[in-house]
C-alpha cells in the first residue's frame, strides 16, 4: 500500500527540520485536495483551516514553507501571491494573467525537460528543477 501525498509532503517536512503540526498537515491537505495554486486568503478560510488558526499562522506556515523550498510562490508582485505545492516527481507550469492575476495550469507537455536532464549531466547538478510560468492576457481580460 503506497503512502498517501499528505504523508509524504508531512515527512519530506520533518526531513527539512519543521515540526510536525495540526495546521502544516491541514495546510498540506488543503493544497493537494485543490490541485490548483490558492492565495492567503483561500487558504485562511478553507474549510480544513479556518477552525484550527488564525491568518497570521498560515502566513507564517506559507512563508516557511516556500523558503525551505515545500512550497512554491506564483503571481504578480503587485497581486495576491499564490501558493502550490511542490511535489517530487511532479511538475506543473502556469499561465497567468497581467489583467486579473488569474493562475491556471498549462495541460501542455513541458519544453524544457530535455534541456533540464542535458544541463544535469553536463554540469553534475543534484537536485536540478525549473519553474515555468507565461504572462499574458486573459480572454476575459481582453
Amino acid at each position: 500500500m503506497s503512502e498517501s501525498p499528505v504523508k509524504k509532503a508531512v515527512e519530506r517536512c520533518r526531513g527539512l527540520g519543521l515540526r510536525r503540526t495540526r495546521a502544516l498537515e491541514e495546510l498540506l491537505a488543503t493544497l493537494i485536495e485543490a490541485k490548483r495554486p490558492m492565495t492567503l486568503s483561500e487558504l485562511a478560510s478553507s474549510a480544513r483551516l479556518a477552525d484550527q488558526c488564525d491568518k497570521a499562522t498560515v502566513y507564517r506556515l506559507l512563508q516557511r514553507l516556500t523558503g525551505h523550498g515545500v512550497l512554491r510562490r506564483l503571481g504578480l508582485h503587485e497581486r495576491a501571491a499564490y501558493f502550490t505545492l511542490l511535489q517530487p516527481g511532479k511538475h506543473s507550469d502556469y499561465l497567468i494573467c497581467t489583467g486579473c492575476g488569474k493562475i491556471e495550469s498549462i495541460t501542455a507537455p513541458c519544453p524544457v525537460h530535455d534541456l533540464e536532464e542535458e544541463i544535469r549531466e553536463t554540469t553534475g547538478y543534484k537536485g536540478l528543477y525549473h519553474e515555468l510560468e507565461f504572462f499574458g492576457t486573459c480572454p476575459k481580460c481582453a
